[in-house]
């Protein structure tokens, strides 16, 4: 229905619009014979999934996109590595410096892609600027560090994964914030949490940001809106990943998940 792959052969692309029947009486029929809707938008998604109807990504790919604290509460309750954060309510925003010591690293709790919302805190009155941003405050621990790991995933497969390295006049590793690329050296341990991460929150369409840590892997967040540059400068093309996923049956396969063979790992990711 989005227009992510508008122009494969194998896709018919409707349109999102904003109510149902404004779909044509044959159009609903194709959603209902169609294998599988693709890139429905999450209003669609959810009555799609209600219908038992396959989507493309997942239902829970679109929940937790943009939801930091959602994605907080997740990883705690499936044990997934992650540095130690807190959310604090308006009220409870003086116990702040009770849990944490300077410096550490707060968040916008949503639409804070790019870099942008996330701050370096080190001072009481970085602190009080931050809080006059938001109700709600996203407070993180601060792992210090020159690079960290973005891995992305299609249908909990691997495809791509690189180190994004920040700037020396900068603490963020984004590459709308002055970071760079490199593809070389990628540890197989690192994809591996990746992709264990992915398949157990059930995000098939996702990058994945990892920092290395206090001798470990931590999984710091799931970008549902990651960027193509990467794709781009390794010659490779979403549209055409998702059509050979696709004409593969790769994607519309009766399976909830493909079946993981721990010794098989090495061969899931192999560097372009």
């Amino acid at each position: 229905m989005g227009s992510r792959l508008k122009g494969v052969p194998e896709v018919l692309t409707l349109g999102v619009r904003p109510n149902f029947r404004d779909y044509s009486e044959d159009e609903r029929k194709l959603m209902a014979q169609s294998p599988m809707i693709l890139y429905p938008t999450l209003n669609y998604a959810q009555f799609f999934t209600t219908l038992g109807k396959k989507i493309f990504p997942s239902l829970e790919t679109y929940l937790y996109a943009d939801e930091k604290i959602k994605q907080t509460t997740l990883f705690y309750m499936l044990g997934v590595p992650h540095p130690r954060t807190k959310i604090y309510y308006k009220r409870h925003h003086p116990q702040i410096l009770e849990d944490f010591k300077f410096p550490f690293i707060a968040k916008v709790p949503r639409a804070s892609a790019q870099g942008r919302g996330v701050f370096k805190i080190n001072s009481y009155s970085d602190l009080e600027e931050y809080l006059d941003t938001t109700q709600i405050a996203y407070i993180q621990e601060y792992l210090p560090h020159e690079r960290d790991l973005r891995v992305v995933l299609i249908n909990w497969q691997p495809v791509l994964a690189y180190w994004r390295i920040r700037p020396l006049d900068n603490f963020k590793t984004n590459l709308f914030q002055g970071g760079t690329m490199e593809f070389d050296g990628i540890p197989e341990d690192a994809v591996h949490l990746a992709r264990k991460t992915a398949r157990s929150c059930n995000f098939n369409d996702v990058g994945l940001d990892l920092i290395w840590s206090k001798g470990k892997w931590y999984l710091i967040e799931a970008n549902m809106k990651y960027g193509r540059k990467g794709l781009r400068m390794r010659g490779m093309d979403l549209k055409t990943i998702m059509r050979e996923k696709l004409v593969s049956g790769e994607l519309t396969a009766d399976l909830v998940s493909p079946p993981f063979d721990e010794n098989a790992f090495g061969q899931v990711f192999t560097p372009v």
